[in-house]
């Protein structure tokens, strides 16, 4: 999809409305402007000119893994984005705290115990919440950054995670959730749910019953439905793959959990920024998006959230979230072996945007000998050993990769 919309800046570097690529262009050749972004393409100008503006509202559709963003004026829409934000960061943080626990013991027994620097301030939140309350709030300015926004909406909505789990739920079956009566004991209360037998072999008698996690502990967690009650014959044999499950993994509510916790600190957040920010609620998104015909994604939602109607649409971008550092570490200890990996080889790092016969992608593997592994955004594989003098750097690695879908 070429592009439709390019982004003015004035000389201090503050955000005008948007022109045509044509406007751009000869605007460019007269030397009045000049390139300050490729992706999305911004220019800047190097004159004097007229700043008027028109209401820009900014529609945000927040999500745990997927985020839409649409500006629109009162004729046409002039951002539209869909964003794929990171979920290793659960993940990520468990292997440092492994890592940290072995250094304790193996190379800084001799410091003496410290419990001062265990509180929590007020508002924390855990690491991987933050980090996406974070990206979202950055997402939001760099919005802001192009373009001269006049106020934005953001979709909040509450779920009621007992009402999903249990939908007839009501009245005072609030306050006897599903491990009532065991004092949050929670391997108590699977060995309770599961008769006191191995959900396996079906058997009691004589067994050592063990608890399971059907999903690694450190991104299921602990809770019940992420439990099974095995014994321990079964329970061994299972991690030497010599059985097979029946109990299929549960799906989580993080994202429930998330949107509840989060999208009304975000808000305050913003205003605190000085942004104008206005509320509003998925079933309204809903009904709007259905009268239209649209499609249901996120950026099509964020657009209803704008007050989207007929407006022209523009280009519609695709961002997604990686891990900016993200060297590789000689033998995979972390602790006790230093970097061994430079960040550049040959002019290139991971992530950067190149063209390769006259595609664009992003490099994800390398090789000391100078091939790299190329991809495009969505994960299609271009080349898995292409010669570094055969790839054109386009732009350098970021924390958000965009490419127009």
């Amino acid at each position: 999809m070429s592009v439709s919309v390019v982004y003015v800046l004035n000389m201090r570097g503050n955000p005008l409305m948007t022109t045509s690529p044509k406007k751009a262009e000869d605007l460019l050749k007269k030397g009045e402007a000049k390139v300050y972004e490729r992706t999305p393409f911004t220019i800047q100008l190097t004159r004097y000119s007229g700043e008027t503006k028109q209401k820009i509202t900014l529609g945000i559709d927040p999500g745990y893994e997927n985020v839409g963003l649409s500006a629109v004026t009162e004729k046409k829409e002039v951002y539209s984005a869909e964003v794929k934000l990171r979920t290793d960061m659960v993940k990520l943080n468990s292997e440092r705290k492994i890592y940290r626990i072995k250094r304790r013991g193996r190379k800084t027994w001799y410091r003496k115990p410290r419990f001062l620097n265990r509180k929590k301030d007020k508002g924390w939140l855990a690491p991987s919440i933050q980090h996406k309350l974070d990206s979202q709030e950055k997402l939001i300015q760099n919005v802001y950054k192009i373009l001269p926004i006049s106020e934005e909406i953001v979709e909040r909505d509450n779920f009621d995670i007992q009402k999903i789990k249990n939908p007839e739920i009501k009245g005072k079956e609030y306050q006897k959730g599903e491990q009532f009566g065991f004092d949050n004991n929670v391997k108590a209360y699977v060995r309770y749910r599961d008769g006191y037998k191995c959900k396996h072999c079906k058997k009691h008698k004589g067994k050592r019953l063990e608890v399971h996690h059907i999903t690694s502990s450190k991104t299921g967690g602990d809770r019940p439905e992420n439990l099974v009650l095995l014994c321990k014959e079964c329970h061994d044999k299972y991690h030497k793959d010599e059985i097979k499950l029946k109990a299929s993994k549960t799906p989580g509510y993080a994202a429930e959990s998330f949107m509840n916790t989060v999208m009304k600190r975000m808000i305050d957040e913003l205003i605190k920024l000085g942004h104008k920010v206005q509320e509003t609620f998925g079933y309204i998104t809903s009904k709007n998006r259905k009268e239209i015909g649209l499609e249901k994604t996120h950026y099509n939602d964020a657009f209803i959230i704008s007050g989207g109607y007929n407006q022209s649409r523009c280009q519609k971008y695709f961002i997604k979230q990686v891990r900016k550092q993200n060297r590789k570490l000689s033998r995979g200890i972390r602790s006790e072996v230093s970097i061994k990996n430079p960040r550049f080889m040959f002019g290139f790092q991971r992530y950067d945007k190149v063209l390769y016969n006259g595609i664009e992608c992003f490099i994800v593997g390398r090789r000391r000998t100078g091939r790299f592994e190329i991809r495009t955004l969505n994960g299609e594989k271009i080349h898995s050993s292409v010669n570094y003098k055969k790839l054109k750097l386009l732009e350098s690695s970021r924390t958000f990769l965009t490419v127009i879908s």
